[in-house]
This record gives structure tokens, sequence and C-alpha cells, in this order.
């Protein structure tokens, strides 16, 4: 396909951890349906395929931007970032489901509480590196890009990393169930709590709009000021969500 190859070729490096992470998606769904058992109310597999596949999603993202930018030192430092960072959760996320043990809030032990620590560490390593490329687009100059694109970009990389933070919510309490213990069913795959209040429905949201605004701006919006104005009701709409949660009350709560 004509896009692979042109994502190849803007950034080789997050190309190829892109590949692997979906390669490694595709593993753990074949798991998940041949060695099923559940950890916290799923399927045990479902939580480092969620992660393969949006660590996937996010490098494909940042790699097709950086091919506006010109190619730097700081762009392969900030790959090498990228990959390490998030390779080292995703292996550990894994690694910790395959046993049917918790990855994040895990404080059982004096190692495990470390982990989940430098997990914290690692992807607040992660989300500055790809606010650092983000960054770009609001001090530098692209008269290639339409406007609408540009300003998609930006309000995008704000947003991504605004909520990529909101994750210490999570860390703070220990939870992202708010109003009860984390493990209730909720939404099939996801598992979002459809009772109480989930902070990760604001933090998924949130996230990609990194990919969501760009698309929406690039094929349907074509006007820079209606995509600002959209890209700001999509901010609120994470916030609200946000709020939401914190009232410990499901993000849709006509879903029960």
């Amino acid at each position: 396909m004509e896009i692979i190859n042109i994502l190849k070729k803007r950034n080789k490096i997050l190309f190829w951890f892109g590949a692997l992470n979906l390669i490694t998606a595709v593993v753990l769904i074949t798991l998940a349906i041949i060695n099923p058992f559940e950890f916290a109310g799923a399927n045990a597999w479902y939580k480092p395929i969620k992660f393969a596949l949006s660590t996937t999603i996010l490098v494909w993202s940042v790699g097709w931007y950086t091919g506006y930018l010109s190619s730097g030192k700081d762009i392969q430092i900030s790959n090498w970032v990228i990959v390490i960072t998030l390779a080292f959760e995703v292996v550990y996320i894994t690694w910790k489901a395959s046993e049917g043990e918790a990855s994040h809030f895990n404080q059982s032990t004096p190692f495990y509480a470390a982990m989940f620590a430098l997990m914290g560490l690692a992807a607040s390593i992660a989300t500055l590196a790809v606010g650092y490329i983000g960054m770009k687009f609001f001090v530098g100059q692209f008269p290639q890009l339409e406007k609408y694109y540009l300003w998609a970009l930006r309000i995008g990389f704000v947003l991504f990393v605004v909520f990529c933070f909101e994750g210490f919510v999570m860390g703070a309490q220990l939870s992202h169930t708010v109003g009860a213990a984390d493990g209730a069913k909720g939404l099939p795959f996801l598992n979002w709590s459809r009772v109480f209040g989930d902070l990760r429905v604001a933090h998924f949201i949130g996230m990609h709009a990194l990919q969501i605004l760009p698309l929406l701006a690039w094929f349907i919006l074509k006007n820079t000021k209606l995509t600002i104005v959209v890209g700001i009701l999509y901010g609120c709409l994470a916030v609200y969500v946000l709020l939401q949660a914190l009232k410990a009350k499901p993000f849709l709560e006509f879903i029960n």
C-alpha cells in the first residue's frame, strides 16, 4: 500500500516500532481466543492488546506528522525516547497480564510498586517527547500545509499532552474507577464502567484527538475557524467526561 510506503519513508524508526506493536497485538488477540482467562472482570489479554494497538496508532501518527518537519538530530532523539519508553510499558503490561496480575496500581511488593512508578515516569517522558514534536508545529512555518489542518495538529497535540497527564489522576487514587473498586463488568473489550465513573474514558478521548481532529479537518471540515471550534468542543467533551467520572457517574448515563 502506498500509504505504508510513505509512512516508512517519513519516519522509518516509528514505522517499524508501530509494525512490531501491531504484530504483538495480533499475537495477543490470538492468545485471548485460544487461552482466555479473566483478570479484574475482563479477559486478561485485553489490556496489553489495547496498549499495543494504542501504541501502534500513536507512533504511526507521530511518524506521519514528523514528515512535515525538517529531519534533525532532535527528531531522531525523540523517536528513540518514544520507542524505549513505550516498549518498556507494553512489555511490562504484557508480562503481568500473562501472569494474571496487575501492572498498574500494583503496590503488593516494593518491586511492583517501583515498576508502577517507572511506568508513570516512562509515560511522562514519552508524552514530553511527543509534546516536543507538537511544539514544532507552533513555532515553525508550514506554507505547504492548509491552515485548518495545521490548527487541527496543534489542538490535537495539546489535548494529547493534557489528557496523557490526566493519567496521574488515576495514579493518585491507585484506581481508574470512581465510586467503586476496579474490576466490575464494563463495556465489551474497553471494559469502561457502565455504572460508575471511569477515568479511562477522558484519557482515551483526549489522547486520540491527535488522530481524530486532523482526520476531521482534512476530510470533512476544510475550514480554519470551523476546525478551531470543533477542536475546542472536542476538548470540552473530554473535560466533561472527566468531570462526570470524578462525580462517580458513567460517561453515558443512559447506557445503564
